[in-house]
């Protein structure tokens, strides 16, 4: 299921990105053109390892990142790890929910120890 959804966000932000840029285009030219856009997107099928966390890992940092980018960052702490996901929440707006940040932290301070 998180597959399908990243999926889906990723079609509907290629999409919208897609048909702004072009709105942009045509409306400095002083016209306002709406075109059709058909984007085919590559199918990834990486996924977190299972353990506790990782579907919240999947179905939250997946939108955004892939499993190998996450999982080759430096070692972190715990508080670390909570820190950069809150970054992600406050300053990036990642729809990550507040109690999900201690459990996906957990979950990715047990990758790198199982490094």
């Amino acid at each position: 299921m998180p597959k399908q959804r990243l999926s889906i966000a990723l079609a509907i932000a290629v999409a919208i990105a897609s048909v702004a840029l072009s709105v942009i285009a045509d409306t400095a030219k002083g016209e306002f053109v709406l075109k059709t856009v058909k984007v085919d997107l590559p199918v990834g099928d990486r996924l977190f390892p299972p353990g506790p966390g990782a579907e919240a890992a999947n179905l939250y940092c997946l939108i955004c990142h892939s499993a190998g980018m996450v999982r080759t960052q430096p070692a972190m702490t715990r508080s670390g790890w909570e820190a950069e996901i809150n970054k992600m929440r406050n300053a990036y707006g990642a729809p990550v929910p507040e109690d999900q940040v201690t459990t996906i932290a957990s979950y990715l301070l047990t990758l790198q120890a199982g490094k």
